[in-house]
């Protein structure tokens, strides 16, 4: 099938939308409300198109093509059309854009430019909207354009949309039975930063205040794959052998790779898998690397408490890890240590502050940054991380295992797990550590995978994997079936995995995650060290630091709890309107 845009003949499929077809052509149409891995909406009218043989204009993103159809998009009816659809948007979105979560990568501004919009055309209508604060996310309907993407992005269903035209708010559900779980999946498909999370940007300096402190961060492992896009690389480029020399130029003291503490949560796992399994202990085991998943159960499903691995995730092994053993080798006072944690998630900044997680009195974690935050501390630091030079992750934990780094993909945990648990139990290696019946995207695989033990019997072990809570319903039905449908199973709240994380790199589509996930296990073949139980650095530690389950316990293990919902807030802006323009000059020559 054939049509014309702009005068070029572009093959098509049938069923493609004309924005579907315009993109596989490398065609662009502006757009906002569209997302390729949502429904679509026509809510924001900025991809209208003019149609031969049709009335009036057409929006790109709703209409599909034709055999034979001729699309203009540069006509002058639809760039005043869209210039007006810009400024009436305007209309409903309080211009705040210095640390906005899309400072750096603004559709809204961006267009505004193109088409020489008059963005304070018409006053803003949304200025005394409410903003709700719900655990860390923060709901800014002074910004909103009622895009309703969101809504269709929260797995839980807690955001809801409340009136009609200009009343129209996307607000928190009342339904008391319902709680958010810190996702973070609105942030990274709302089109105009009206969602973030708390602190977002304006916590980025507080760590280096007190010069007296040693600062040390940690980057987990999904990390490497997905930041560099934030400085024009493409998704899916490692950058891991840059950000140690690009993170001590902003200033950290001291550069560590949670990939290695990925590497101590996969032992700890194994082992308790194991122990459950040969003790006739509570199955299936769910993993509990994803605090996301961890907050669902505890508030949904509190009767799967006892089914949670009781193993700390990377980042919070990490935090208890620098403050007890680093600090001795160190001779550093704990109290004397700010740990920063940079993630690809908004509930690890939940997380990071669970009571269940002190030790002696401190929290592991004292700051936890989002993947955005940190390329936005770098931008702002001017640090160019794609011209970084090359250089290596401190010791004595030093380089980490390349299990540790498929953490940050969907099936990774598993994968991992499985490789350390078959030699556990057996005394031999693995004959291929690809387990690829535990890999991908789908949102629910099961596999069963053969183990064998040091006498040489096998056995199976029944695994699930899921990522996208909103698949939950298709392992709770299977349980419901059968109890004992499944022995281990990886659950990851957001779609992919960690590469998908609510505080990963904006856009965030199926396409861009499946490039990050790709990335992990091309790092991952190319390690000398594929498995936990190898890693050197590891071992060491074990030998002469966790050499009992006495140490073990309170820096790689935890507890779980019933929770209530959340609290909603109805916040006030601390942020100050742009007045100046600031930001916006990089965009408008005259706003």
């Amino acid at each position: 099938m054939r049509i014309t845009i702009d005068g070029q003949v572009c093959e098509v499929q049938s069923g493609q939308t004309i924005i579907q077809a315009a993109d596989a052509n490398g065609i662009e149409i502006p757009r906002l409300c569209w997302h390729p891995d949502q429904s679509v909406k026509a809510n924001c009218r900025i991809c209208v198109v003019q149609v031969d043989g049709t009335k009036g204009l057409q929006t790109a993103c709703s209409t599909p093509v034709t055999d034979g159809m001729i699309v203009n998009t540069q006509a002058t009816a639809v760039t005043e059309a869209r210039r007006t659809n810009l400024e009436l948007i305007f209309g409903e979105h309080k211009l705040e854009c210095d640390d906005c979560v899309l400072r750096y990568n603004c559709s809204l501004l961006k267009y505004a430019a193109q088409y020489q919009a008059r963005i304070t055309r018409f006053a803003c209508r949304k200025a005394e909207a409410p903003i709700y604060q719900f655990g860390p996310i923060i709901l800014d309907q002074t910004k909103c354009i009622d895009c309703r993407n969101c809504v269709e992005a929260c797995p839980v269903k807690y955001l809801e949309v409340d009136g009609r035209g200009d009343s129209l708010n996307i607000k928190p559900t009342a339904d008391k039975k319902r709680d958010c779980i810190s996702c973070g999946q609105c942030i990274v498909t709302c089109p105009v930063g009206a969602i973030e999370s708390e602190g977002e940007f304006e916590e980025l300096k507080i760590p280096f205040k007190d010069k007296s402190k040693v600062v040390v961060v940690g980057i987990a492992p999904s990390v490497r794959a997905t930041i560099g896009e934030m400085f024009g690389l493409p998704a899916g480029t490692l950058v891991a052998d840059k950000l140690p020399n690009a993170l001590r130029q902003a200033g950290f003291h001291h550069v560590f790779d949670t990939s290695v503490f990925a590497d101590f949560t996969t032992i700890e796992e194994s082992k308790e898998l194991i122990e459950r399994i040969e003790t006739g202990g509570k199955l299936p085991m769910f993993t509990s690397c994803c605090p996301a998943w961890v907050e669902y159960v505890e508030f949904y499903h509190p009767e799967l408490i006892p089914n949670l691995t009781t193993v700390r995730s990377p980042h919070i092994i990490f935090g208890a890890m620098i403050k007890s053993y680093w600090a001795e080798q160190m001779k550093l006072n704990p109290k004397d240590i700010i740990v920063v944690s940079v993630v690809p998630c908004t509930a690890k900044k939940y997380e990071a502050e669970r009571p269940q997680l002190k030790r002696r009195g401190r929290q592991p974690v004292d700051f936890v940054f989002t993947t955005r935050e940190l390329g936005f501390l770098l931008e702002y630091l001017k640090i160019d991380l794609a011209q970084a030079e090359s250089g290596k992750f401190d010791n004595p934990f030093g380089e980490a295992s390349g299990a540790g780094v498929i953490y940050g993909a969907s099936g990774g945990v598993m994968e991992a797990a499985l490789r350390s648990s078959y030699f556990m139990l057996s005394g031999q290696e693995l004959l291929n550590f690809d387990i690829k019946e535990v890999r991908g995207l789908e949102g629910f695989k099961t596999a069963e995978v053969e183990l064998m033990d040091k006498k040489k019997k096998k056995s199976k072990l029944k695994v699930a994997v899921m990522n996208g809570m909103k698949n939950i319903d298709q392992v709770m039905t299977a349980l419901k079936v059968n109890e004992h449908a499944f022995d281990y199973v990886e659950i990851m709240a957001c779609p992919g995995g960690c590469i998908g994380g609510g505080g990963q790199p904006i856009p965030n589509s199926s396409v861009i995650r499946q490039a990050r996930a790709k990335a992990l296990y091309r790092d991952d073949r190319g390690n000398k060290i594929r498995t936990a139980h190898n890693d050197a650095n590891v071992n060491k530690i074990y030998q002469d630091y966790l050499t009992s389950e006495a140490k073990i316990k309170p820096i790689c293990h935890t507890k779980y709890r019933r929770a209530g919902r959340n609290q909603i807030k109805l916040i006030k802006d601390s942020k100050k309107p742009n007045t100046d323009f600031g930001i916006l000059k990089k965009y408008l020559t005259q706003p």
